[in-house]
């Protein structure tokens, strides 16, 4: 088999249904993606299939994935106008994927969902039928109410989706069985009334959506089986919570506190334990001097918070390979400014008759926003080019969109 042939879409898939100039379309379905490239002739077939009838768009978008999945959808667009792709260079993140996705299309009403096959297309007919008969703004695709089923969830995720659920309600403006859901349909004139005020990061844009409301959202549900995946890997780990669980609290804080912000001061407070349990422990068990166990623990914390940034609030622009040691060079740099600018400024308050906790606690909030601000420039730049090396013919435009 040539090389390139996995870019070339199956010539026994169905044929998609091309929109014509003039035609108003029924449905866009975005379809975020991230090394997704066997599943996207599969997914197109699916919706073919399903959405046979009626007038509609696939719309890609790639965070310029390493296996080639753009090329994949840029020669399935040759196929049919029905397909376009946004193609990210530089961004990455499924909530502000989605969002760019939604904006794109000029379709009425608009599909959310993910390209690993798990969401059962089969259901897209009736979840529009619901949308237009009782008027709603959005309807969600749920694996909690009647007609839906969790599938072969591992034990662990279902207990996380529940967690999810309830933390949700605390800001979601609608009762919900399934607030963690990706897979939901909603109309363009609601999507603008929210958009504005979106957070657009994190996994969970649906909960941002219903949480950015400022009436309550007319909202319906329609059941289904979550499927297993086919290929790819799934994209779910630890940090994801962390970033929804900042998401709720900025929600209820009013859009207050940015989500990489406080990620970024809780791996400061992990920084900070990290430097007095060693400073305490160099000190009382190896009766080290204090200037000696505080560069010790300075820079042992100072490491600790690099790694912790790179995996949890950099996770969109993390640093691999030979790109490390550098990394951790600048971001060392950084904090010792940061930690000057702090010392500076706390003394100066303290020499004005300022409390000393209000001192020091203004000083850790001009090091740490420092620090942030610096790091995301130098330490942790947003990458405009990929080194990744795929089919040939892989980099495109920013942004292509084909009909």
């Amino acid at each position: 088999m040539p090389a390139n042939s996995a870019l070339q879409p199956e010539r026994h898939l169905p044929c998609l249904e091309p929109v014509r100039a003039g035609n108003r379309l029924d449905l866009a379905v975005v379809l975020p993606t991230y090394n997704e490239r066997e599943n996207v002739p599969l997914i197109l077939a699916e919706l073919a299939q399903h959405l046979h009838g009626l007038r509609w768009e696939a719309i890609f978008v790639d965070d310029d994935s390493g296996d080639g999945t753009a090329d994949v959808v840029t020669a399935c667009a040759v196929e049919t106008p029905n397909v376009r792709l946004i193609h990210r260079v530089g961004r990455r993140g499924l909530a502000s994927a989605c969002i760019e996705g939604m904006m794109a299309t000029h379709a009425p009403v608009i599909a959310v969902m993910d390209a690993d096959l798990q969401h059962d297309t089969a259901i897209l007919p009736e979840m529009l039928r619901r949308l237009r008969r009782e008027s709603l703004d959005v309807v969600v695709a749920t694996r909690n109410a009647s007609g839906g089923s969790m599938g072969e969830f591992e034990r662990g995720r279902v207990l996380l989706s529940r967690c999810g659920q309830k933390i949700s309600q605390s800001i979601c403006r609608c009762e919900l069985s399934d607030p963690m859901s990706g897979y939901f349909l909603l109309r363009r004139e609601f999507l603008m009334e929210v958009v504005r005020d979106l957070q657009g990061e994190g996994f969970k844009i649906l909960v941002d959506l219903l949480a950015s409301s400022s009436r309550p959202v007319r909202v319906g549900e329609v059941g289904y089986t979550f499927a297993a995946r086919r290929h790819g890997e799934s994209k779910l780990d630890l940090v994801v919570g962390i970033e929804y669980l900042f998401m709720v609290v900025n929600k209820l804080l009013g859009n207050a506190l940015p989500p990489r912000m406080a990620m970024y001061l809780m791996v400061g407070g992990f920084g900070l334990l990290v430097h007095l349990v060693t400073l305490l422990t160099l000190m009382r068990l190896h009766h080290m001097h204090f200037v000696e166990a505080q560069f010790f623990a300075t820079t042992l914390a100072m490491v600790a918070n690099f790694f912790a940034n790179n995996r949890i609030t950099f996770r969109d622009r993390q640093l691999t390979g030979a790109r490390v040691l550098p990394g951790l060079a600048k971001f060392a740099l950084a904090c010792s400014f940061g930690a000057w600018a702090n010392v500076v400024l706390s003394r100066a308050l303290l020499q004005s008759n300022v409390e000393w906790y209000l001192a020091g606690l203004s000083g850790i909030v001009l090091g740490s926003v420092w620090n942030l601000s610096v790091s995301s420039v130098f330490t942790w730049p947003v990458r405009r080019r990929s080194t990744v090396s795929a089919a040939p013919g892989r980099f495109r435009s920013a942004v292509e969109a084909v009909r």
